[in-house]
């Protein structure tokens, strides 16, 4: 497929992806036969050209919501005003008229047929578990806290608190911030302002990765709680964690919350730094808290390993293709 190199900036992703939606229908013309049309939201020219493209051919058409559009839209306020804009009552048309659509939680599984959408499932994300190793518990006998944050530090993580927070602790703690992100400036001159103990460091990949975890206590998962549309989303970093066997700091609600207690696999604090402040001075006073079970690696094993999540996904698509071969 064709596309246009692009930056950060929102316009020029928005021009790239109905560059490269605009050539998926003539290019998807003439591509060999297929079964079905699967298009990945939330490039939402693509939502377009991928209905467009299903008419055409007279194909089945999966919808995978990967976030939780437009709900997302309207509470990061790109959507504003209590009418429903071109963009939502555009989103809604085609996730009514989809033969399936995947969503990544239960939650916007939920909502979606509270609103009439009538063939959802839940394929959440996941990872290869095998592919990770299990990690030795963290030392019984250690002067700070080792706290790590891995992943984006925009918007939606509202990473403020924990730099709040590791601000009141003081030096019984180390904050490690790993990654890129519109507000990670902003981020770093507030650390500076408060002489909070916290380290930026740049995004690391492979073994490097693996390195910064194995040094860490607890690995902090946190999303904003002002945005209703986050009550029905899992940060992806969060199968990493548990699958690795690290104790979770989790800022979440909803479905993430359950998701983390079910799995053994953390504490559940609100976004508040005061209360997480209190959480890492008692783990820095009891560091036993810090030892998991296993339990969080077998839930991950069971519940969004890449094996389990593609075999399921795959029974769906042979589903969807046996009912529309009836229909034909």
């Amino acid at each position: 497929m064709p596309f246009l190199p692009h930056g950060r900036r929102h316009l020029w992703r928005l021009i790239d992806q109905c560059f490269s939606a605009m050539w998926t229908v003539p290019i998807g013309l003439f591509t060999r036969p297929s079964d079905v049309v699967v298009v990945t939201v939330p490039s939402l020219p693509m939502m377009a050209s991928g209905y467009v493209l299903s008419r055409l051919r007279r194909l089945p058409l999966v919808l995978e919501m990967r976030d939780a559009w437009p709900d997302l839209a309207r509470d990061a306020r790109l959507v504003q005003g209590s009418v429903k804009s071109l963009f939502e009552v555009f989103a809604d048309f085609v996730q009514r008229r989809a033969d399936l659509v995947v969503t990544v939680t239960d939650g916007f599984a939920d909502v979606l047929r509270a609103r009439g959408v009538k063939n959802v499932a839940t394929i959440s994300n996941g990872l290869h578990v095998d592919s990770l190793p299990v990690l030795p518990t963290p030392p019984l006998e250690r002067d700070v806290l080792e706290v790590l944050y891995l992943g984006n530090h925009g918007e939606s993580q509202n990473l403020e608190t924990a730099i709040r927070a590791s601000a009141m602790v003081g030096d019984r703690m180390h904050l490690h911030m790993v990654g890129s992100g519109s507000r990670k400036a902003g981020l770093q001159k507030l650390a500076r302002e408060l002489k909070a103990p916290v380290t930026f460091h740049p995004s690391l990949h492979g073994q490097d990765v693996l390195d910064r975890y194995s040094s860490a206590d607890t690995c902090l998962v946190s999303l904003r709680d002002d945005w209703k549309s986050f009550e029905t989303t899992i940060p992806s970093k969060t199968y990493e964690v548990l699958a690795l066997g690290r104790h979770a700091t989790a800022v979440v609600l909803g479905e993430a919350a359950r998701l983390i207690t079910e799995a053994d696999g953390g504490d559940i604090v609100p976004n508040n730094p005061k209360v997480l402040a209190d959480l890492w001075r008692s783990m820095a006073d009891d560091r036993s808290r810090l030892v998991r079970t296993g339990s969080s690696r077998a839930w991950v094993q069971e519940h969004a390993d890449y094996g389990v999540l593609s075999h399921r996904y795959m029974n769906l698509l042979l589903d969807l293709v046996a009912r529309d071969g009836a229909r034909a």
